[in-house]
């Protein structure tokens, strides 16, 4: 009868419930949210198909046979009658390999363990302790070795390890009566590949951490400090723990990066000096491939050494998954365990 009434009196009328008929079902509902997501989505996919999976697809196929530019044109690789394990027995039966997988090791875990990840951790622990600008001034010239060039780079660290009287650090080095004035790249190889490398590689792990530490909320470092704990109390106890996936991303990242570089090895050593002494995988693939000492490009060979660095890769990223606990890293936290 109130309602009745209010019309009457030129009221405006109540809303009357949605019909069933207009309602959404749910199915349809999380059909179309489902399909803007991959819809959002496709244009990823299609570049990662594109350029990544079918090229490992070829790859894998490719290091099956035996292509190489005296049989270009006339192999048919794609086929399976032509397709054997005859390259990874080859790898495995070559005298170098034990050398060039030693050569591997040693380079990435001792570029990740002094350069990539350690010193990428103690700048930015350095500069985000100290005054704001002074601590983006140091980043900067530390990402100056990434800006540059490669050519340039290598040509700087050539420069300085050349021998007496032109090279920078015998001009030091010989009046102090260190060194016979050689060539330093001759004489140590290993420490201007690592340190080439490495002054790369820091800048990288540097601008992830210093974001990461610069996101821990100030009351964490406020209460560390009133509850007495000192400077490295707190870097170990509050500001480690809090930046756990950003160290299994940099490890992870920067490991599989020093896997697959050569760049700046084949520039400073190409392997040298003598007979596979700074060799490592990846170089050896881009060789085999693409740069054969015999003038022979060996495409599936090269192809086989590519597969087994990325069963590597592989590998010491689930192994690295495994150590920092990944499944409890990106665990939503529920409010019974709080």
């Amino acid at each position: 009868m109130r309602a009745v009434r209010g019309l009457e009196g030129g009221g405006t009328p109540p809303l009357s419930p949605a019909s069933p008929a207009g309602e959404t079902s749910p199915i349809g509902a999380r059909l179309r949210s489902g399909l803007g997501g991959y819809g959002f989505l496709a244009p990823a996919a299609l570049l990662v198909t594109l350029f990544f999976f079918i090229p490992v697809v070829i790859i894998f196929i490719l290091s099956l046979s035996n292509l190489k530019a005296a049989n270009f044109g006339t192999l048919q690789w794609w086929l399976p009658a032509n397709w054997s394990l005859a390259n990874y027995a080859k790898i495995f039966g070559n005298r170098f390999f034990p050398k060039i997988l030693g050569n591997t090791v040693f380079y990435v875990t001792t570029t990740l363990a002094l350069f990539n990840f350690s010193s990428a951790l103690i700048i930015a622990l350095l500069t985000t302790h100290i005054e704001r600008r002074a601590g983006f001034f140091f980043r900067v010239l530390w990402l100056l070795p990434r800006l540059t060039p490669s050519v340039i780079y290598i040509m700087m660290w050539q420069r300085m390890a050349s021998r007496a009287p032109h090279g920078i650090l015998n001009q030091f080095l010989v009046p102090l009566g260190i060194g016979t004035g050689a060539n330093l790249i001759q004489d140590w190889p290993w420490a201007f590949v690592i340190l080439a490398n490495g002054m790369i590689g820091a800048s990288f792990g540097m601008v992830i951490f210093t974001s990461a530490i610069e996101a821990i909320p100030r009351d964490y470092m406020i209460a560390s400090k009133v509850d007495g704990a000192s400077t490295w109390q707190t870097i170990r106890h509050v500001i480690l723990p809090m930046i756990k996936w950003p160290i299994l991303f940099v490890v992870t990242y920067q490991t599989l990066s020093l896997l697959t570089s050569f760049e700046q090895i084949m520039l400073l050593t190409d392997g040298g000096p003598g007979l596979y002494h700074t060799e490592v995988w990846a170089l050896t693939a881009y060789h085999r491939a693409l740069s054969n000492y015999f003038g022979n490009n060996q495409w599936g060979y090269g192809a086989a050494w590519a597969v087994i660095l990325v069963i590597i890769g592989v590998a010491a990223a689930t192994i690295y998954m495994r150590v920092f606990k990944f499944d409890e890293l990106v665990q939503e936290p529920r409010i019974d365990l709080l």
